[in-house]
This record gives structure tokens, sequence and C-alpha cells, in this order.
């Protein structure tokens, strides 16, 4: 059964949202769909991409579902065979633009957002979509996955010129008083080739407030009878309020809504997960039927039947008829930030396979984007090193700006001893675990080729 949402809560959501026939007995509509569920603690709307489905394809002609999945089916098997065959996959790197949208605000006021608080969002989907070990996003459920899926802010601009993967956009508003606004004009005029770069936009709702975000669900690369582009190009992207942008444990300075718990960065999770096409774990549907291929769900059957959404941490099983309590740590539920902490196999492989063969999805795999401009040199890529947060407490993450990884770094404690030396493979290694160290002032020493730059910390 669906949560009961006592009437003064609903007519207070309904208010917040300027529907136009309050009514306590219904639920706020966006996109002219009626929204599915609504948090009854706080009103908030965690995730609309269910509603903006049903838009777009209302909107566009395109795939049914049903002809989506029956085109997704065989490239999932056949995925899967040729990983048994051939092991693990390459990883997969998709280039991100994130468009912060504001009206002249001074830099890190309100809705204009700090460049550190964009990337510890960044930060965020790393660590949740690689599993990272000592990370909010590692789990030691026998069903949790390494998606094998990074992501980088670009380094490039449609334009050729050098980026750091933050465009900011003053359009004169502050807030937009509708979503139509967001999709008729903010998605159109500022989106970046998403053939090349997943756009992503931090916005101030407005009148719709409540909600956190929604994302564009892909579409297969042809259907029979389908153009092989239905869904429209200019507003690909994932949406997203931007006080619940960026994680308060990673960058405690942001600018969030610290009355809820959205404030740990995983509504861009959730919506990612939309992006590449995950479903929610209970199919947003209210049956407990689930036969071989999870058809009736998510159609990913390591997620346990689930009849409903869940906003809070509690196990429980809401299909009897199902073994297992409802896994409510699934980054595609509505529970509160800090509990999820789990991509499944399947639902690895489903993403996987919508990379290697969607429209606009496959395309990002072969992106450059995320590649400095040939002949940068070394020292222009420190010059663009930076560390955040500072001072810090559990967790330090080194950020570049203009250029590649660093070849490795050390930290030095203010008596000059030596603390940790790594060698920075992979952009993993450049969120660090500073729990154990002792309070107080450090250095770290970052290395590129023959150039190095030294920058102070201090350590909470």
């Amino acid at each position: 059964m669906k949560k009961i949402i006592n009437n003064f809560t609903l007519a207070a959501v309904l208010l917040s949202f300027g529907v136009l026939q309050i009514n306590a007995q219904e639920l706020p509509k966006l996109f002219g769909k009626t929204v599915k569920s609504v948090n009854p603690e706080n009103g908030l709307i965690r995730c609309a991409s269910s509603e903006y489905e049903e838009y777009l394809r209302a909107k566009y002609p395109q795939e049914s579902r049903e002809e989506f999945e029956n085109w997704l089916s065989p490239k999932i098997q056949q995925q899967k065979a040729q990983r048994s065959a051939n092991g693990a996959n390459a990883v997969i790197t998709i280039p991100v633009v994130v468009h912060v949208i504001h009206n002249g605000d001074a830099y890190g006021s309100n809705e204009n957002i700090t460049d550190e608080q964009v990337m510890s969002q960044i930060t965020v989907l790393n660590q949740d979509y690689r599993r990272m070990v000592d990370t909010p996003g590692y789990n030691e459920n026998l069903v949790g996955a390494d998606t094998e899926i990074e992501f980088c802010l670009a380094k490039v601009d449609p334009d050729g010129n050098a980026t750091n993967g933050i465009d900011r956009v003053n359009l004169g508003q502050a807030a937009w008083g509708s979503i139509g606004a967001i999709d008729g004009s903010v998605k159109p005029d500022t989106y970046w080739n998403p053939n090349k770069y997943m756009n992503i936009w931090v916005v101030n709702y407005g009148n719709s407030s409540e909600l956190l975000g929604y994302a564009q669900f892909p579409n297969s690369a042809a259907v029979p009878g389908n153009p092989a582009n239905a869904g429209p190009a200019n507003t690909d992207g994932v949406v997203i309020g931007y006080r619940f942008f960026g994680s308060k444990d990673i960058y405690p300075q942001g600018t969030y809504d610290t009355s809820n718990t959205y404030i740990y960065g995983r509504t861009a999770t959730h919506e990612v997960g939309h992006f590449l096409g995950l479903i929610h774990i209970w199919g947003d549907n209210s049956s407990c039927s689930v036969n071989a291929a999870d058809s009736t769900k998510d159609y990913c059957p390591d997620t346990p039947a689930a009849s409903t959404e869940h906003y809070f941490c509690q196990l429980s099983n809401s299909c009897a008829s199902s073994p297992g309590n409802d896994m409510v740590e699934n980054y595609m539920d509505y529970t509160n930030d800090a509990c999820m902490n789990i991509f499944t196999q399947d639902q690895k492989e489903r993403m996987v396979a919508i990379l290697n063969n969607a429209t606009r999805r496959k395309s990002l795999i072969t992106s450059n984007v995320c590649q400095p401009l040939a002949g940068a040199e070394d020292y222009n890529l420190l010059n663009g090193m930076s560390i955040y947060p500072n001072p810090a407490q559990t967790v330090l993450n080194i950020t570049s700006a203009n250029g590649d990884l660093p070849d490795n770094y050390t930290i030095y404690n203010n008596l000059g001893q030596t603390v940790a030396n790594v060698k920075v493979s992979s952009s993993a290694n450049l969120t660090i675990n500073i729990s154990a160290f002792a309070n107080g002032i450090y250095f770290i020493k970052i290395n590129k080729g023959a150039q190095t730059k030294t920058l102070k910390f201090i350590k909470d």
C-alpha cells in the first residue's frame, strides 16, 4: 500500500506548488502528471523522473516501454555472456558538464553554488558508482556491484576551449516558476552536445521547490516504425535542485537544505541512474508478481520485489509472497541519503548495456572531452590543482581544473614527517581518508613530471 499523507501536510505541499485547485484529496501535478508520491514527513518530492518520462512519451513519438525492454533484454544477455567469457570490462568514463543556473547572485550565494560544491557531487558519484572502499558508497552486500562507471568534469567545451566542466549561466532569473520553463527555456538555451556530455542542470525550482530532481530516460538506438532519435536532444540530461546538489560531508560550506537528510549527494546518484536506464526498485507499480525476467518490476531480478517506495531506512518486506526485505538501501529507492549505498549486479549490467547501445548514451563512451587540450604543460595541470574541503575532518579531495591526473603526492605533518605517499593510478586516488590523522596542519606535495606543487590543509 502507498503511504498515507495527512491532509495538513498534503495541503501545505499543494500550496507550495501553486496548484490551481487546492484539494487535500489530490497530489500535486508536474509535467501535467499527478505526482505518484510525496514524502509524508517533509512534503518533498524525491523524484519526478517517472512523471517526466510519461510526459515525454506523450509529447514525442518514441517506442513504448515494452518495445524498449524487448530491445534491451537480449543486449543485456549478450553482454553477460561476453563478460563471463572475457572477464571484467574496461572502466567507462562519462564526461559531465554542470550548468549552474543563476540570476547574478554572488559566487557561492543561493543558487550560484561554488565550484567546490559541484566537485563534491562528482566525488559522490564516483564513490557510489565505483563502490569505493572507505566511503559511504561502499557495501558488503553479495549482489553489490562496482558498476565500473566513472564521471569526470569536462576539460574541453563545445567551442574547443579549456573548461573546468562548470558552466555558470546568468539567465537573469533566480527561480523558475514552473517545470515547463526549465524544459522549454533553460535546457534548450544552455545545453551542450548530449552526444559528448552528460548535461546536469542545477537550478532553483521556485514554485516547485519541493522537487529534488528528475532525469530524461534513454531511448533505444532504433525501433522499427519510430525515429532513431526519439526524445529531444536539447532536454536530455539531469536536473537537480541546488539545495540538494553536492555533499555536506565533503564540502560543509555549501548551500544545502539542512532541514532534511537529502544533503549527501544521493539525489544526483539516483537521477543519473534514471539517465542510464534504471527504474525505481518497486517498478512504479504495487504488484508483487515477479517472473524470471522481472518484467513487472524494475527488470533487475537481484533487487527483491517491493510493492512501494520507502522514505525511511527501516527494513521491511512489502511483498510477503517474495522472500527477503525490500532493498531500502538501493540508490533507486526513495530513502534518506544516509542509508543509500548499493547498485546491484543486474543494475550494473543494465546501465552498461544502455551505455553500449542507447541513443546519445553510447557516444559518451568515445567522447574525448575529458582529455586536456593538446600541448598542455605539466605546470598548467598543477596551476589548476586544488584541495577541498579545507579545513577537513574525514576526507580530503584533490581536484584538477585544467588537466590530467598527477603522478603522485606525498602528505607531510607540520614536523616534516611523511604520513602518506600515494601513486595516482585513477581518480579514486584523489579522495583521501584522513580520519586517522591527528588534528593539526599538514602539507600535500603534488607531483606531475618534473613539476611540483605544495598545498597546506588543516585537519579538524
